[in-house]
């Protein structure tokens, strides 16, 4: 797979050297070195999806080095030429794809048919690497990506093992595996063990996409990047934190998954958690992987624990009943296809969380996530509080409308601010103006996607958008006792509330909003 230097690598090398990082990662220049990518259960929704289309385009913009393999892997029995038109037919369903780009791609793709739970397939495939080795000069080096159901993390892990692919005496081997992390706590350090018997932590890369979206990263730049802001980015400045992850779309064809977590498990364990880090978090030292997760550690250590006595003070759970989306129709969830009618799982939860450190000190963060609401939708607000005392009250006998800070990530990946200015005319009265700022403003070169970032910090061995598996655990343990509250209290069912698809979700929300933190 040849390329010449391009965007990416100068997107790379800036970027590096920007943040003061060292740039010899990979290979001197900072591009990775020659590998790898085995994709465990590559006959899958997210390889043709998500994977494939975001090598190509790293491929495209000279972002892969110049020995590069792709290898699948899965049940499903197919040669080389098939696996290569699949993945061909899922690029030009949704753009269209250069001939002869596609075909310097399509040379570096290889199927190998294995059995997930079958030890002498992952010795063949072991062995088939080996020869990929030495004729395509890859070097040793692999990653290995689990886009499988999360059931069989361990069992994969286990075999990659056990048949010596995890080893790192010719060439370095690193394992990726998806959200979730278990399903609770004690699931959670059940896999984490499996995984450390034959993966050292340096090797495990527990990903989450909501991490590598340009956005998500800039709320550091933004917070320590910038004299202004950090200084009142505290418990005397802030009145609250609200932190939104919105859908339109229903469970879709994840019903079998979906009723098994519900949006606690799906979004909150996840990538609520890692937006809440971001935003509150204290500054690290320095901006590298581990002092970066050391914070958020600090972070998810002063959690609040919430009182089961009083949960509603702090949650609201609800799933989605019929409505219109886009002006059509769409079913409640208990009627979508795979979903029991008795169903009982949420779809939507709304929580009031409070840190206990000296910067956040009574100021409640409001996370809330949902399938089925008015707009597919992803920001965080940071609303300031009022000012302490109003010399125009007599002049303009209204109150002043406090500032606002919006962190835009989906659809508008912007930044806004909310202030106060005099209104034109001999009228003495206040108007509500905004500042904003689009991301991608000004901007020269490629910017990659959220997968193409992680697979190429994988390739590179940066963890810092990656789940360290200290901090999953702290995330499990503040979750795991509102879970089994949630899923085993004789009122499970009364403490599911519906709510209209095409709405913001059910209206105890307001009245959770009205509450008065100062009081709790």
């Amino acid at each position: 797979m040849k390329n010449d230097k391009s965007a990416y690598e100068a997107v790379v090398e800036g970027v590096a050297e920007e943040m003061g990082l060292p740039q010899d990662r990979g290979r001197a220049d900072g591009m990775p070195e020659p590998c790898s990518l085995v994709i465990i259960g590559a006959s899958g929704d997210l390889t043709a999806r998500k994977l494939v289309p975001s090598l190509f385009n790293l491929y495209l913009n000279g972002g892969l080095p110049d020995q590069f393999l792709i290898v699948g892997c899965g049940r499903t029995r197919m040669g080389n030429d098939e696996f290569r038109n699949r993945m061909k037919t899922a690029l030009t369903e949704s753009a269209h794809v250069d001939q002869e780009k596609w075909e310097g791609f399509a040379g570096s793709l290889f199927y190998r048919p294995i059995e997930y739970d079958d030890l002498p397939s992952y010795v063949h495939l072991a062995e088939h690497l080996r020869a990929l080795d030495i004729e395509h000069g890859t070097r040793g080096n692999r990653i290995f990506y689990l886009a499988i159901p999360p059931t069989l993390y361990e069992t994969t892990a286990h075999m990659l093992g056990r048949a010596g692919l995890s080893g790192e005496r010719a060439g370095w081997s690193r394992i990726v595996v998806e959200k979730p992390f278990g399903r609770n706590l004690e699931t959670a350090f059940a896999l984490d063990k499996v995984l450390h018997e034959h993966f050292q932590e340096h090797q495990i890369y527990r990903i989450d996409h909501y991490l590598a979206k340009e956005t998500v990263q800039n709320i550091l730049m933004f917070r320590f990047a910038n004299t202004l802001f950090e200084p009142l980015w505290n418990r005397g400045y802030i009145d609250y934190v609200s932190i939104t992850a919105a859908e339109t779309l229903g469970v879709e064809h994840r019903a079998g998954y979906y009723e098994q977590s519900g949006v606690l498990r799906d979004m909150f364990q996840n990538h609520m958690m890692q937006l809440l880090a971001l935003t509150a978090m204290e500054p690290p030292s320095l901006f590298e992987a581990d002092r970066v997760r050391d914070e958020k550690v600090k972070l998810y250590r002063a959690l609040r624990s919430f009182s089961m006595a009083n949960l509603e003070k702090y949650l609201v759970l609800g799933q989605y009943g019929p409505g219109t989306i886009g002006g059509k129709a769409v079913p409640a969830y208990r009627d979508e296809p795979g979903v029991s009618p008795k169903s009982l799982t949420p779809t939507f939860a709304m929580m009031k969380i409070y840190v206990d450190n000296w910067r956040w000190q009574g100021v409640p963060f409001y996370m809330s996530s949902g399938k089925r609401l008015a707009k597919k939708l992803t920001e965080i607000v940071i609303q300031f509080k009022e000012v302490p005392h109003s010399m125009f009250r007599d002049a303009l006998g209204e109150p002043i409308s406090a500032n606002r800070l919006i962190l835009g990530i989906y659809p508008e990946e912007k930044i806004t601010l909310t202030f106060q200015t005099k209104n034109p005319g001999a009228r003495f009265c206040l108007r509500s103006v905004t500042m904003d700022f689009s991301y991608l403003q000004g901007s020269e070169g490629p910017a990659l996607d959220a997968y193409e970032k992680v697979l190429l910090d994988c390739m590179l061995g940066d963890h810092m958008l990656f789940w360290r598996q200290d901090a999953v655990e702290l995330c499990w343990s503040f979750l795991t006792p509102i879970l089994e509250e949630c899923e085993t209290c004789s009122s499970r069912a009364e403490m599911l509330l519906p709510y209209e698809a095409g709405s913001w979700g059910p209206d105890a929300v307001q009245e959770l909003l009205r509450r008065n933190p100062r009081t709790e």
